[in-house]
């Protein structure tokens, strides 16, 4: 529901509503931040918009809340979908970020843009917090985690590291 009202007062250019899509069934259960709900949409983006002047004209959202059920149904029945991007995502996200940040030091936009992701909340609950949880790496600027100027590296202090 919230998907069709956000997409029906429209206050951001196109896509926003599908990403709010994909936060809030993220928020319920983690498994939909995992599925490509934009892209599954825009493979059926023609009877996205129908259904959205549809229910539009019907003052009636009956019809898109049912499109999108249906898209979400069909990517869960045919898992082959999306098993592999799932898996690839889900299958030690701290051992993927370890492996993507090498021996460098970079920044999190940097760490994200080569782990394939674009959904920065995600990437912190999943990849970053936990590393950083672990003394598997650490910050350049300690005292400062939210500087425009951070950087991630591999841990070099002499604490003991957690295993993940």
């Amino acid at each position: 529901m919230f998907h069709y009202e956000f997409e029906f007062i429209h206050p951001f250019a196109d896509g926003n509503g599908r990403m709010w899509h994909t936060l809030l069934l993220g928020k319920w259960t983690e498994l939909f931040y995992w599925l490509p709900i934009e892209g599954l949409i825009q493979a059926r983006q023609r009877e996205y918009y129908e259904a959205f002047n549809y229910a539009d004209n019907a003052s009636d959202s009956f019809f898109f809340v049912t499109l999108m059920l249906e898209i979400i149904r069909d990517t869960l029945r045919n898992t082959d979908q999306v098993s592999d991007q799932v898996a690839d995502q889900v299958d030690n996200p701290v051992q993927r970020l370890l492996s993507v940040l090498g021996d460098e030091t970079i920044s999190a936009a940097e760490l994200m843009r080569r782990l394939g992701l674009s959904h920065r909340p995600t990437f912190r609950k999943n990849y970053l917090d936990p590393a950083l949880a672990a003394h598997l790496i650490e910050r350049t600027i300690p005292d400062k985690p939210n500087s425009s100027k951070q950087k991630y590296r591999r841990y070099r202090s002499g604490h003991h590291r957690k295993s993940i």
